[in-house]
C-alpha cells in the first residue's frame, strides 16, 4: 500500500489517504488500495474506524481531474461505478465510522466524508461539490448523500452553484458534527472514537445497521430494523453484563464483544 495507510490505535483503526504533494486527489489506484484497506480490516478485533488525509492542507481535494480528463463516456461511468462501490463498502461497513477533515474536502473528498457516519473538522476545512463547473456531475455519490444530510434545497444549492464553503457553515448546515482547531482535530475524533470503541460492539454495530438500512426506508419498515437489532441484542453475553452492572449500580467490567 503506498496510496492508503491503515494503522491499529487499540481498538481503532485509522484509515490515511497518503497523496499529499497531490492534496491526497482520488485516483484509480487510491480506491483500489482503499478498498483492499477495508477488506483487510478485523472487525471482531477493531470498533471503530477512523478516515483522514495525509499532511495539513487537506482531507481529499477531490478526484484527480488528470485521469478523469481523458475518459469517455463509457469509462466515466465505470469511474463512478469504481468509487461508489468502495464508498458503499464503507458507508456499509460494521464499524462506526468517524471522517477527521483536516483541510479541502472538495468533490470527491467531501463524498468520501459523507460516506462516514461522523464528520469532525477542523477550522481550515473547506467543503463543496465543484463538479459542474468542470463540466461533469458529483460522480461518488455527492447528489445522493449530500440531500440525505443537509436537506434537498440546500444540497442543490451547492451542486448546482458549485460554490465551496467554510467550516462553520458546514457546521450550521449539519455537513458536520464538529469545528476544531487544527491542533486539536485528530485528539477529539480519537477521543470520540475511543468513547465509541468503549460500549457494548454489537449494539454499536446493529445500531449502525439499522439506521443505514432503515434511513430509505418508509418509517413502518424502518422501525422493523430497528427491532430485529434490538431483539438480536438480547443473545449477548454483553447485554447481560450491561444490564447487569446497571441494575447492581456499579460499571461494566468490560465488553467482550459476544
Amino acid at each position: 500500500m503506498e496510496m492508503v495507510l491503515f494503522e491499529e490505535k487499540g481498538l481503532v483503526g485509522v484509515i490515511t489517504i497518503n497523496r499529499p504533494k497531490v492534496l491526497n486527489a482520488l485516483c484509480s489506484q487510491v480506491l483500489d488500495e482503499l478498498n483492499e484497506v477495508l477488506d483487510s480490516i478485523d472487525t471482531k478485533k477493531l470498533r471503530c474506524l477512523v478516515v483522514t488525509g495525509a499532511g495539513e492542507k487537506s482531507f481529499v481535494a477531490g478526484a484527480d481531474i488528470s485521469e478523469m480528463s481523458t475518459l469517455n463516456k463509457e469509462q466515466g461511468e465505470a469511474f463512478g461505478k469504481k468509487g461508489n462501490d468502495v464508498f458503499l463498502k464503507l458507508e456499509a461497513f460494521p464499524l462506526p465510522t468517524v471522517a477527521a477533515v483536516n483541510g479541502f474536502a472538495l468533490g470527491g473528498g467531501c463524498e468520501l466524508a459523507m460516506a462516514c457516519d461522523i464528520r469532525y473538522c477542523s477550522e481550515n476545512a473547506m467543503f463543496g461539490q465543484p463538479e459542474v463547473g468542470l463540466g461533469i456531475t458529483p460522480g461518488f455519490g455527492g447528489t445522493q448523500r449530500l440531500a440525505r444530510i443537509v436537506g434537498t434545497g440546500m444540497a442543490k444549492e451547492l451542486v448546482f452553484s458549485a460554490r465551496n464553503i467554510k467550516a462553520p457553515e458546514a457546521l450550521r448546515i449539519g455537513l458536520v458534527n464538529a469545528v476544531l482547531p487544527a491542533e486539536e482535530l485528530i485528539p477529539a475524533v480519537m477521543k470520540l472514537a475511543n468513547l465509541i470503541a468503549g460500549n457494548a460492539p454489537i449494539a454499536v454495530q446493529a445500531a449502525k445497521k439499522a439506521m443505514t438500512e432503515g434511513i430509505s426506508l418508509p418509517i413502518g419498515q424502518a422501525v422493523v430494523c430497528e427491532e430485529k437489532a434490538f431483539g438480536s441484542c438480547f443473545a449477548t453475553e454483553d447485554q447481560k453484563e450491561g444490564m447487569g452492572a446497571f441494575l447492581e449500580k456499579r460499571k461494566p467490567t468490560g465488553f467482550i464483544n459476544r
